[in-house]
Parts: structure tokens; sequence; C-alpha cells
């Protein structure tokens, strides 16, 4: 059976490697492209089961390599879904017009966009690298200043054990070290996305708690080292399980 083929199409090289990375744990073969005109080539050339493209590219833009793909017969089954910027209603509209199956707004939620790719293709594993990972953390939460402990780890988020539980939805500052000699803590901005606690709990055997979804690794202009710090740590942990 063959391997699916989903098609990346940005002429930001950063927005590739960040989406590339959101689907390394999916049995797919990925392609990519840095303009609507290669990217029409390549779904003629390769006919990719999923497209995911961004409107302002040179050449050709999103909007009009979605809309010749719609309109041809032989094409017309591809799923494209549209990359756009949250702040311009316009892009939605005539991306909609254009015939796309979905769009995702810039910056990318990672776990949204899993999502939603996994609609349109099955093999994409809307689950993301994680280690178990335990550590002391530090939380600011609505001006209180509580501790925990880690459970797990990944690129986009921690799950925390904790006996004091957030709320869904709610906003965390997190403090913690990736190793016990780091001089420096890893300060992470997220959100509570659920809660596990009493009977009715999503994960059986995890300690009550809660998952962060990641929003930014903030700092003192370190955003980027840290943040590669983290995908560091993750994939060397990850080897040695």
């Amino acid at each position: 059976m063959p391997i699916p083929k989903i098609l990346l199409v940005d002429d930001v090289r950063l927005f590739l490697e960040i989406e590339k990375r959101l689907l390394e744990q999916s049995l797919i073969e990925i392609l990519t492209a840095t303009d609507g005109e290669d990217a029409l080539d390549i779904v003629r050339r390769e006919r990719p089961a999923l497209v995911v493209m961004d409107i302002n590219m040179p050449r050709m833009d999103g909007i009009d390599c979605c809309r010749l793909i719609k309109s041809d017969p032989d094409l017309a089954g591809t799923a494209v879904m549209i990359v756009t910027n949250a702040s311009n209603a316009d892009d939605v509209e005539q991306s909609w017009k254009a015939g796309c199956d979905d769009f995702i707004v810039k910056p990318i939620d990672g776990r949204l966009f899993l999502e939603k790719a996994h609609r349109f293709l099955n093999a994409i594993n809307r689950r993301r690298k994680r280690v178990l990972f335990q550590t002391e953390v530090a939380l600011q939460i609505e001006g209180r200043l509580i501790t925990g402990h880690s459970f797990d780890l990944g690129y986009m988020g921690m799950y925390v054990a904790s006996s004091w539980l957030p709320s869904v939805g709610e906003t965390v500052v997190l403090s913690f070290r990736l190793l016990d000699t780091s001089p420096a803590m890893t300060v992470a901005r997220g959100k509570v996305i659920w809660v596990n606690h009493g009977i009715d709990r999503l994960k059986q055997n995890y300690p009550d708690g809660f998952g962060v979804e990641f929003l930014e690794i903030i700092g003192e202009g370190l955003t980027m080292i840290r943040a590669n710090e983290l995908m560091q740590f993750v994939d060397l942990r990850k080897g040695k399980e």
C-alpha cells in the first residue's frame, strides 16, 4: 500500500520546517514547494492527498493555485487547506470562493493543525512526540504562584502533576530546568487545554493534574535559543527510550 502524501507550500522556510516538525510522528511522505506554480506542478505529478498552502507567495499565490486545482476535474478531489493571516478576513472569503476545504491562521496552533489535517488524511498522527520528564515546575496563574511537577514533556506542551487544578483555557507561565545542572530556567507561557481529575479522568495512569499547550518560550531575548534547547532535549530523551 503506497504511503500517502502531503504537500506543504510556503515561501518562508521557517514555516515549512515548523509544519514538518508537527508531522514527524506521521507515516506519510512530505513534499514541499515555495510558490504556487511549483505546487501546481507537484499536485499534477505526485497527487498528494492534502495540500497545506500559504496565500502570499511569489509567482502564483495560494488562492490562485487552489482555484486551478479545484477547477481541474482530475485534481478537484485533492483536499486543500489554506494558511492565512488572522487579521485579513478577505483572505478567508477568497479562499472559500477558490474552493478550499478548510483554512488555518498564522501563527499556527500545532494541536489545531494536526486535528484539521487528520480530517483529510487519516495517516496523520495527532499525537506529538513526548517524553517522560519529572522536575519541579513553578507556575504563575492569575496572580497565584504555585508549584507542581512535570510528568511528561513535548515540543508543544507539558503535563503538570498538581493538587491545585486550574480551569481549561486559563493562561499559565511555567518555569523549570531541563537539566538539574542548568544555570538557566526555561520559561514558557501556555494555555491549560485539559484537566485530569476524579472518576472521569481522561488518563487513568496519570496523576491528578493538567495539560498545558505552549504558546511561546519566553525569556530575556533567548526565545529561539530556548525553543531549540527544548527540542534538542526531547530528541535526546526520546532516543534513549
